[in-house]
């Protein structure tokens, strides 16, 4: 037995017993000695990417285990993409257990990073910026993780992406806090995916803050057990500007959080204030479609203890102007299209309710009124995400 459990712990141990750290600086040659590095490392290494701008030309990747891939810091270290010629990621991950951290990505023609059936990812202290500002020609998304099992989106910075700055898909554990995301289209966006906690981020200047949705004909459907607390969500008037046919670009610019066609969502402890259109919406999927397994509707989502200011004053929805004009010239904080089932909105402002009676049913029917809702909320608190310790000691 002995002999058993000594061969055990050898075989545990051999992947970090002889764990490097592959140094990489600026210079000429980036492109080649940093791919090579993220090739050559083995199980336990550490890539250390040292200060300095690093040139690139073309896309990187990485696909073996337990690799910290590090820089000096999202000031230092800078990866460089503004000659990338490939359409591709700055960065893609496909393997398990990595980490990333204290390095920018800088202009990519594609995503930032992505990291695709990469469980146990950790994203921390990164930043990704499309420098020219907003831009439909921008990278659709700046943090990119989807497909995966327990992943950690910690301290980062996104400006600019043309579709969300902060996307989680199709994953399930998920972490998204401390984070900075400002003149993105989506700020933070998690989408099809379960058990999520999305909190103590700063969403500004975006065109919506937070997105909570669930999309029909994709591998992982029935978006579940989402909590958005903590933030602050705040100023998100940025212009549209996400290429035609992309579903955020419904998203109208005045947006602070918006849950579509999720289930078990809580909305709390935000402080979520001064937004054209909304402060909060809750929403059925509007466009057709042909998955019969699909639920279109928002079900058991509960906002309570927010903290509200100015919204709706500057609606960013065809129809919707006229709604405030008739409501006094501004639309109440919080909008809910008048679907789903479960719902309750449990702050203290005034919730506009558009009296739809089912999924995709055209705006110009609306019945708008104000809504009332029930003094308890209709179901249990969610519980807190918990990730392996390991992720959380990763970035002491």
């Amino acid at each position: 037995m002995r002999t058993a459990t000594a061969f055990a712990v050898a075989i545990l141990l051999s992947g970090t017993a002889h764990a490097a750290t592959i140094a990489v600086e600026a210079g000429d040659d980036a492109q080649e000695r940093l791919q090579a590095a993220l090739i050559e490392a083995a199980r336990g290494d550490t890539v250390q990417i040292g200060a300095g701008r690093f040139a690139l030309t073309d896309g990187l990747s990485l696909d073996v285990d337990r690799v910290t891939v590090r820089g000096a810091g999202p000031g230092e270290t800078i990866l460089d993409f503004s000659g990338q010629l490939g359409a591709g990621e700055g960065l893609l991950v496909t393997s398990d257990d990595v980490v990333l951290r204290d390095f920018a990505v800088e202009n990519p023609r594609g995503d930032g990073i992505k990291s695709r059936r990469a469980d146990r990812i950790v994203y921390h202290n990164l930043r990704v910026e499309w420098t020219g500002g907003p831009a439909a020609t921008n990278g659709a998304y700046g943090l990119y993780p989807v497909e995966s099992e327990d992943v950690l989106v910690d301290g980062c910075t996104v400006i600019g992406a043309s579709d969300a700055g902060i996307y989680v898909g199709q994953s399930d554990r998920i972490v998204v806090r401390n984070n900075s995301v400002r003149h993105n289209v989506a700020g933070i966006e998690i989408e099809n995916s379960f058990n999520a906690d999305v909190h103590h981020n700063t969403a500004t200047q975006n065109t919506g803050g937070v997105l909570v949705f669930d999309l029909p004909n994709l591998p992982q459907m029935g978006g579940h057990g989402v909590r958005v607390f903590a933030n602050t969500i705040r100023d998100n008037n940025t212009p549209n500007f996400a290429p035609e046919g992309n579903i955020v670009a419904t998203v109208p610019a005045g947006t602070g959080v918006i849950v579509m066609a999720n289930r078990d969502v809580r909305v709390f402890d935000n402080d979520i204030g001064e937004h054209g259109t909304s402060n909060v919406m809750l929403i059925s999927y509007p466009q057709s479609f042909d998955d019969a397994s699909y639920d279109p509707s928002p079900r058991n989502v509960v906002v309570s203890g927010n903290r509200h200011g100015r919204a709706g004053y500057a609606p960013g929805r065809p129809g919707m102007a006229e709604m405030a004009a008739a409501m006094g010239g501004t639309l109440p904080p919080v909008m809910w299209d008048g679907t789903g089932e479960g719902i309750a909105v449990l702050d203290a402002v005034p919730v506009l309710s558009l009296g739809l009676t089912r999924a995709g049913q055209p705006v110009d029917e609306a019945q708008p009124s104000l809504a009332q809702f029930e003094a308890a909320p209709p179901a249990a608190e969610l519980p807190r995400v918990t990730l392996p310790a390991s992720m959380e000691a990763a970035i002491r």
